[in-house]
């Protein structure tokens, strides 16, 4: 990924951050200009819980260039509190035990490093919530 757009999508990325239609109460992650439900142009930013539950997920055996030493990993989509769905690398655990349903919570992670820059990119992963 480009320095330029990791930068820009830093809000998303570090604080769940999305936009609550005002109109409607649509919730688009990430923001929209425009509301796909009722057309409005008028939305409010808003930060995600960070809760929510598995929908489905793969557990990846071979794993592209860079992410060889993480292997096996899960990435799942959760549906979260608010009902945006995100899709992310379910980690902290045994992928083999996770089951659909599983509650997570999200952490801010460290997702790579730019080889040409240097620059460690971070984002968010999620783990099993065990109520701490």
């Amino acid at each position: 990924m480009q320095v330029p757009r990791f930068w820009r999508e830093i809000p998303k990325r570090y604080r769940l951050e999305a936009g609550k239609c005002i109109e409607c109460g649509y919730i688009a992650l990430p923001m929209r200009l425009i509301c796909p439900e009722c057309g409005s142009r008028e939305f409010e930013k808003m930060n995600l819980s960070g809760k929510g539950k598995l929908l489905t997920f793969t557990i990846t055996r071979v794993a592209p260039e860079g992410f060889d030493d993480q292997v096996p990993y899960a990435v799942g989509i959760v549906e979260m509190e608010e009902g945006v769905r995100l899709m992310g690398q379910v980690t902290d655990c045994d992928p083999e035990t996770l089951k659909i349903g599983d509650q997570l919570v999200s952490k801010f992670r460290r997702i790579n490093e730019e080889s040409k820059t240097g620059a460690i990119m971070y984002g968010y992963k999620f783990v099993p919530d065990v109520g701490v």
